[in-house]
């Protein structure tokens, strides 16, 4: 003990010593009292560096693949939009509509029977050309 607080303790079993960790639900409920205490504080735009806000990599990518799909939906009319068929073919850039996700455009093409189509939830693979 260091004061009130534990450093270290004697295993029971093999009579080694070692730092003091906490049991996993005493992390986790401090953990979560800290989470809560961040959340509850307010926010204001010079708390951070210049104002940004600092973003994962995932969170990136998912931001700059909505942009690309916003950049190439936008200002297109309902016509400009194929209905998306495994029996037609398709090229890169094309505008396409799925019954199932909706408005998308073709970002690549992958071979002869694989397209890439970038929805606004992602990008997914699927096929064309299919006889």
């Amino acid at each position: 003990m260091v004061g009130d607080v534990v450093k270290k303790v004697e295993c029971k079993t093999c009579m080694s010593h070692h730092l003091y960790r906490q049991p996993k639900s005493e992390r986790e409920s401090r953990a979560a009292a800290r989470a809560a205490a961040r959340s509850s504080e307010p926010r204001s735009s010079s708390s951070r560096a210049g104002g940004v806000e600092r973003l994962t990599a995932a969170q990136r990518a998912e931001r700059d693949q909505t942009l690309a799909w916003e950049r190439a939906i936008a200002g297109q009319p309902s016509g400009a939009f194929k209905p998306y068929r495994i029996n037609l073919t398709f090229g890169e850039g094309e505008l396409i509509h799925h019954s199932k996700f909706g408005d998308g455009v073709v970002a690549k093409v992958i071979d002869r029977g694989k397209i890439e189509i970038l929805f606004k939830d992602g990008p997914r693979t699927m096929a064309h050309g299919q006889v």
